[in-house]
């Protein structure tokens, strides 16, 4: 089946309702979507919070826009030309901005899927349903929510705000033993890690294996929306994430196709625009970690005491099993951009993998460089700084006589080491202003990575 063939058979994906009802500590949520003609989809969220106040006009919007954020992983199926919306309204204004989020946020599920397109075209939003009230919050927030996914990055922002805790919660959608022991062991008490539970339905399952369309969604757009929602839940007034400059870069060469979209600055400073214009519910959303590149939080993060190292996951290959598989892109990477600062033999420990003498491992490798065009659909970091790893690598196993692993040795035979073995040495300083940091926690930022 292809898009042209299921866009003409299930002309309509319809965002039918959202269902809120308090229990049990959590408030639960069942949104209704369906493709007309095919199936209906009923996703779930239980989000752990004191019982909120009924018709308060803030939580239903954050409500109905978690549900927005919800619905493309469903839609993707068939990729239908049109959405109704019968559960409430966007303006114009708002049409626009979801649409340009979700033909962002699908540029891999185009392109890994061969469909060509337009953000004019490939989606047209019709507003059925009725408008939802505009009055801003009025609730008093205070307070920190980190999002914690159980990789370097956020133990890295834990370890940042380390003096600031004590009015922090962390943040994480299902349970992942890594992320629950990365807060806990920076200092958060188990009472304060907010695990919420979102269940995909089975019948999105079924199409994936009936051969409907299937592909990456924008993930992080589901993390700001549903933090957002959590944070305004428990009385938080920051979401404070984790993402570094090094993911604004697209994953594709010869066109802007980004993995990392929602990511990137851009959606951050689009989604800052939607709250502070339409959702109004007064929760600042911000990365502490945007004036970085992966190498400096990785430099930092090397810095950190070995428990954290014990801990942490970033492989989505193992995610299920909370461990590491030792020999997919995300794992490789982890190991290049962690060389120039750990012995290898201590990084082979931590994966339980010898990945960097695995030779079927080196068109990856080529891959994360740019020797090959595109990098790897993984959430990893620039080429350039994947580059100056390599090269810091090989300068200290030079300096200690140590024996290079075969993929670094081999990468110290192209031309790109000898066009960055020059100026790797001078790598590490970067900031960049293209951030929403609060000045002050900004100023925590910059000494901490730049003395590490």
């Amino acid at each position: 089946m292809t898009f042209s063939e299921l866009r003409v058979q299930y002309p309509k994906f319809i965002y039918h309702a959202y269902e809120p009802h308090y229990a049990d500590g959590r408030l639960h949520i069942r949104y209704r979507f369906e493709i007309a003609g095919l199936c209906e989809f009923t996703p779930e969220w239980q989000i752990p919070c004191a019982e909120p106040a009924e018709n308060d006009p803030a939580l239903r919007r954050l409500i109905f826009s978690l549900g927005l954020a919800e619905l493309v992983s469903y839609w993707k199926i068939t990729c239908s030309p049109t959405v109704e919306l019968r559960c409430g309204t966007l303006s114009d204004a708002q049409a626009a901005w979801w649409k340009q989020l979700y033909f962002g946020g699908l540029g891999e599920f185009f392109y890994r899927n061969g469909i060509e397109t337009t953000e004019a075209d490939f989606m047209k939003i019709v507003s059925l349903g009725e408008t939802l009230p505009d009055a801003p919050a009025q609730k008093t927030l205070s307070g920190k929510l980190i999002p914690v996914g159980g990789g370097k990055d956020s133990i890295v922002t834990l370890n940042l705000l380390k003096d600031r805790l004590s009015d922090a919660y962390a943040y994480q959608i299902n349970h992942r033993d890594s992320s629950e022991k990365a807060a806990l062991l920076a200092g958060i008490p188990k009472e304060r890690v907010l695990e919420v539970s979102r269940t995909l339905d089975k019948n999105m399952l079924d199409c994936n294996a009936k051969g409907f369309l299937n592909g990456h969604t924008p993930f992080s757009a589901i993390v700001a929306f549903s933090a957002v929602l959590t944070a305004y839940l428990t009385g938080l007034s920051q979401v404070i994430l984790s993402n570094e400059s090094s993911a604004s870069e697209s994953t594709v060469s010869e066109m802007e196709v980004n993995h990392q979209y929602s990511k990137s600055y851009r959606f951050e400073q689009d989604f800052a625009r939607y709250e502070a214009e339409f959702l109004r519910c007064g929760v600042e959303y911000f990365s502490l970690l945007r004036p970085l590149t992966e190498f400096q939080i990785a430099r930092y993060f090397a810095s950190l005491p070995a428990e954290y190292h014990r801990i942490f996951r970033s492989c989505n290959a193992g995610a299920k099993k909370d461990a590491w598989c030792g020999h997919c892109a995300k794992c490789l990477f982890v190991a290049v951009i962690l060389s120039p600062f750990l012995p290898y033999a201590y990084i082979r420990e931590m994966l339980g993998s010898d990945i960097l003498n695995m030779p079927e491992m080196m068109p990856v490798l080529e891959e994360l460089c740019g020797l090959r065009p595109n990098k790897p659909f993984e959430c990893v970091g620039s080429r350039k700084e994947v580059n100056i790893a390599l090269c810091l690598a090989i300068g200290k196993a030079y300096c200690e006589g140590a024996e290079l692993p075969l993929l670094i040795r081999q990468y110290g035979a192209t031309p790109l080491f000898l066009e960055y073995h020059a100026i790797a040495s001078e790598f590490g300083h970067e900031w960049d202003s293209n951030h929403r940091v609060p000045a002050e926690l900004a100023e925590i930022v910059r000494s901490a990575i730049h003395n590490a």
